[in-house]
């Protein structure tokens, strides 16, 4: 380095202690949403249940969530390109399938109860794309990542220490 180089460092702000490690208190609670998580991502392709992981953590705003599945999903073979686009899923469609736009479409309707229901016309597109069974599986894994995002949220997981597949 010469004398008219300098080196910069990036202070980053610091990261917050988590409120509370649930999971130790409640150990059978999370035991049981470990099973919950495993039956419910029975027959759905893995990269397609990351992609719907991925979009309810963003619109929940769980970071640790969207840590591990960000990271997963990428294990798993999603591109970054895909899994960057999500977040604009509308405006980059062409980036998915019709059948993933459905199973994105349909997470954010359930992740997203503003109206109190699940618009018929979002349902009725999910079910033209999956088979009645795959459709009940997929509404299991868009709720329990939904309630998983509420455990991250509220106890303020801190995201950045995730290793892929470590929770799988």
């Amino acid at each position: 380095m010469t004398t008219t180089e300098t080196t910069t460092a990036v202070e980053y702000a610091p990261e917050h202690p988590a409120r509370l490690n649930w999971a130790q208190h409640v150990p059978e609670v999370y035991r049981a949403m470990i099973r919950l998580d495993a039956a419910a991502r029975k027959g759905i392709d893995p990269r397609l249940g990351e992609l719907v992981k991925i979009r309810a953590s963003q619109l929940n705003h769980c970071a640790f969530c969207l840590d591990m599945h960000t990271k997963d999903a990428l294990a798993a073979g999603e591109s970054v390109e895909r899994i960057v686009q999500l977040g604009a899923w509308e405006e980059s469609a062409h980036f998915y399938t019709p059948k993933e736009l459905a199973a994105i479409e349909l997470t954010e309707a359930v992740t997203v109860l503003t109206d109190g229901f699940v618009p018929d016309e979002v349902y009725a597109k999910a079910a033209k794309h999956f088979e009645e069974a795959e459709l009940a599986q997929l509404i299991a894994a868009i709720t329990v990542i939904n309630a998983w995002n509420r455990f991250g949220v509220t106890c303020r997981m801190a995201p950045g220490h995730y290793q892929p597949g470590q929770h799988g």
